[in-house]
């Protein structure tokens, strides 16, 4: 080979270098493993985090866990719906941020289905109790450990998995507050299977959320969607008050085409009114009441978003007239109520009683604020500016009484 190829050939080579020192991965998640003594063997899973979770801002914050079914077919999208429907970046703020734990396929028809399955054939069916124990008993607990964990948690399974997270929501007892089940299977769930389980329901199911997505199959689509609308209607039929539940079904989506759009509305419906437009809110009372009934509907505490109540407070605060003012005061009291170690809540409500022109009151919150957060230069600088101005208030008073 002559020089001038080789000159040619390490040209081409430190171009590359540079080229991939430019290159810069877009990471949106990390993977994991876990060896499970129930199962026996090690399982693979896949976590996506919330925009916010790393900031130092957001420390105190804990996160709602969403755990997906077929983990290696549904992880990117799904984490990609989740972050655009609750992240700042966004502004959509549809749904609380929350942690994608996406679990790997080890052997989906031994795992997903909760009754042996009886075919010419040996076959191992019927494993669905054992891998729920997996995740309630072995991973739940690894990722309360390993991460800011809210104990509020959703399953989401797809045909198979639809079946299992539709079983799980039929338990007497299951750490899962909400059920996604897109087109489940319920092939092997007869009518005397179907009646067996609905007899051995009892109340503890409906204090959850299910959502159950039913998709078009064509010539087969009667069969298949009959049994969906009989659990959903039997299920309505047992219920004593309004069943929290909601059943869809997609005329222009198959089996294969409909999980995607299914998880969209089916997290939708979850938190429905959780994306409440500040332009909506009247009062304090009004948002208190309406977060008290979707904690009620869902059986969880879910208080108003720290976001919306800054924004309500601020739009207030700009307001010329004093009431206005007094209800922006009530609005970031809250948040500190809601919210007592976030350094933006006092800070904000040191603005607040700063507006109002209680400065004991400001200092007093801005000095918490900067407690939480030392990095907190907003803070730092009004207690600074509120000493600087005490000082010369009172060096002008001394000034005026020497005279």
């Amino acid at each position: 080979m002559n020089k001038k190829i080789i000159a040619i050939l390490l040209l081409l080579i430190g171009i590359n270098q540079v080229k991939s020192q430019d290159v810069e991965q877009i990471i949106i998640g990390t993977k994991h493993s876990l060896r499970s003594k129930i199962l026996n063997e090690d399982r693979e899973y896949w976590i996506s985090l919330p925009d916010s979770y790393n900031d130092k801002e957001s420390s105190y914050k804990r996160y709602p866990v969403l755990v997906v079914l077929d983990g290696n077919l549904h992880f990117k999208s799904i984490a990609g719906v989740v972050n655009y429907m609750s992240s700042d970046v966004y502004r959509n703020w549809k749904i609380p941020e929350m942690i994608v734990v996406a679990i790997q396929n080890v052997d989906r028809r031994r795992d997903y289905t909760p009754d042996k399955i009886i075919t010419v054939r040996e076959n191992n069916t019927g494993g669905g109790d054992s891998f729920l124990s997996f995740l309630e008993d072995e991973l739940l607990p690894e990722l309360d450990q390993k991460f800011r964990t809210a104990p509020y948690r959703i399953l989401f399974g797809h045909s198979l998995g639809g079946l299992l997270a539709t079983h799980a929501y039929m338990k007497e007892k299951t750490l899962f507050n909400s059920f996604i089940a897109v087109d489940p299977s319920f092939g092997t769930w007869d009518s005397e299977t179907m009646d067996k389980k609905l007899d051995s329901l009892t109340e503890h199911s409906f204090e959850r959320f299910i959502y159950i997505a039913t998709a078009n199959w064509g010539k087969r689509n009667i069969r298949n969607r009959d049994r969906h609308v009989r659990l959903y209607e039997a299920l309505n039929s047992k219920c004593k008050g309004e069943l929290p539940a909601k059943l869809e079904y997609f005329e222009n989506e198959d089996h294969s085409s409909v999980p995607i759009i299914a998880f969209h509305n089916g997290i939708s419906a979850i938190f429905e009114g959780y994306g409440i437009s500040y332009r909506d809110v009247e009062d304090k009372e009004q948002l208190t009441q309406h977060f008290h009934a979707l904690s009620k509907r869902l059986s969880w505490d879910f208080r108003p978003p720290e976001y919306l109540v800054n924004q309500l407070g601020y739009r207030m605060l700009q307001s010329g007239n004093d009431k206005d003012k007094s209800t922006a005061l009530k609005f970031f009291i809250l948040n500190v109520e809601n919210y007592p170690e976030s350094s933006n809540s006092y800070d904000s409500l040191g603005e607040a009683y700063e507006t109002v022109g209680d400065t004991q009151k400001a200092i007093q919150n801005y000095k918490k604020s900067l407690e939480l957060n030392p990095n907190n230069e907003h803070a730092g600088m009004k207690i600074k500016d509120a000493h600087l101005h005490f000082r010369v208030k009172h060096r002008f008073r001394d000034n005026n009484q020497g005279q």
